[in-house]
C-alpha cells in the first residue's frame, strides 16, 4: 500500500505510520508471487470456513466473514460517507452483488466439493473476458470451457445439482462483480469504496445468517475462525492483489488468477480430503486452460 490516501478533493490525508509499514513489507514481494499468496489464501480460508458450516451453517460462516473483513478495512481505511452523488450507487450495488456472491458460493460449497464449485464459478470472471468478442480464438476458448462444463455435468455421480447451481449464481455475481469494481475504481479513492462496500456486504449477509445460525454465531470459538476466515479469504488476498496490480499488467494478472480453480480443487484435497475423479480434474484443466488461453490472447488495451 502506499503511504498516502487521497481524497476526492485531491487532497493528501496523512496515513497510520503501520500501514505505511505494510505498504514497504508488500512492496517486497514479487507481484506475481503476491497474486499466488493471495489465491492460496482465498482457498485455503474456503476451506477453514468449510468445516464451520456443521456448526455455524453457511450463511452464518459468510455473514462471520463479511462483518470482520468490513470491521478491519474500515478500521484500516477509515472512510469518509462524503462518497459523492456518482459513488454511492457504484458502493450499494457492488457490495449487494459481493454478498450475493458469496452467500451463494458458500451454499455451493456446503454440497459439492470445492474445486469444482470454484471451477463452475470461475466461468463468470471468463464470460465478461470473452463478452462482445467476434474473434475466431476467443470462440475456441469458450467452446472449450464449454467442454469443461459438460465434462464436470457428465462425471458428476452424486454431485448436487442444487449446489452446482448456486455455483453458477455465484459466478454470474462474481462476473457482476469484476464490472462493478471497475467502476469502483473509478469514482473512489484506494480502500474506501472497497470498506464502505463490504459494509454493506456484510449487512447483506447477516439477517440470512441470524435466521439459519441465531446465537450459536457467537460462540468465542465461531468467532475466533470466523475472524481467521475473514483474514484469510477477504483482507489478506485483496490488499495483495490491490498492490499487484500497481504494478503489473491486468493481462498478468489475469493469467496468474487462472490458476485459482487449481488452486482450490488442491486446497479442497490437502484440508478437506475432498479427491476428484480424473474426469472432473480434465474438466477442470479444461475451464483452467480456456481462462489462460483468452487472458493471453486479449487485445491490449487502447
Amino acid at each position: 500500500m502506499v503511504s498516502v490516501n487521497v481524497d476526492e478533493f485531491g487532497g493528501r490525508l496523512p496515513r497510520p505510520r503501520a500501514l505505511a509499514l505494510a505498504g514497504r513489507v508488500l512492496g517486497a514481494i514479487p507481484p506475481p508471487l503476491q497474486v499466488l499468496v493471495g489465491i492460496v489464501s482465498v482457498q485455503v480460508g474456503a476451506s477453514l470456513a468449510k468445516q464451520l458450516f456443521a456448526v455455524a451453517g453457511a450463511a452464518g460462516t459468510v455473514s462471520l466473514r463479511l462483518f470482520f473483513a468490513a470491521v478491519v478495512l474500515l478500521l484500516v481505511w477509515r472512510p469518509t460517507l462524503r462518497l459523492g452523488r456518482r459513488a454511492w450507487p457504484v458502493v450499494l450495488g457492488y457490495g449487494i452483488v459481493l454478498g450475493g456472491m458469496n452467500l451463494l458460493f458458500y451454499q455451493a460449497l456446503a454440497r459439492i466439493p470445492q474445486g469444482i464449485a470454484v471451477t463452475i464459478e470461475f466461468l463468470g470472471p471468463l464470460t465478461v473476458a470473452l463478452a462482445g468478442s467476434r474473434r475466431l480464438l476467443d470462440a475456441l476458448w469458450a467452446v472449450l470451457a464449454a467442454g469443461g462444463v459438460v465434462l464436470l455435468t457428465e462425471s458428476r455421480g452424486d454431485l448436487s445439482v442444487a449446489g452446482m447451481l448456486f455455483a453458477l449464481g455465484a459466478g454470474i455475481c462474481w462476473g457482476l462483480y469484476i464490472l462493478l469494481g471497475a467502476a469502483l475504481g473509478d469514482r473512489t479513492s484506494e480502500g474506501s469504496g472497497l470498506a464502505v462496500a463490504m459494509a454493506v456486504a456484510a449487512m447483506v449477509a447477516m439477517p440470512v445468517g441470524v435466521v439459519e445460525s441465531g446465537t450459536q454465531l457467537l460462540s468465542p470459538w465461531i468467532l475466533i475462525i470466523g475472524l481467521a476466515v475473514a483474514l484469510l479469504s477477504s483482507v489478506i488476498p485483496y490488499s495483495l492483489e490491490l498492490e499487484a496490480l500497481r504494478k503489473i499488467p491486468p493481462r498478468v494478472f489475469g493469467v496468474l488468477m487462472s490458476l485459482e480453480p487449481a488452486v482450490g480443487a488442491l486446497a479442497g484435497l490437502v484440508v478437506l480430503h475432498e479427491s476428484l475423479h480424473p474426469m472432473q480434474w480434465l474438466a477442470l484443466c479444461c475451464v483452467v486452460a480456456a481462462s489462460i488461453g483468452a487472458t493471453r490472447s486479449a487485445r491490449p488495451e487502447s
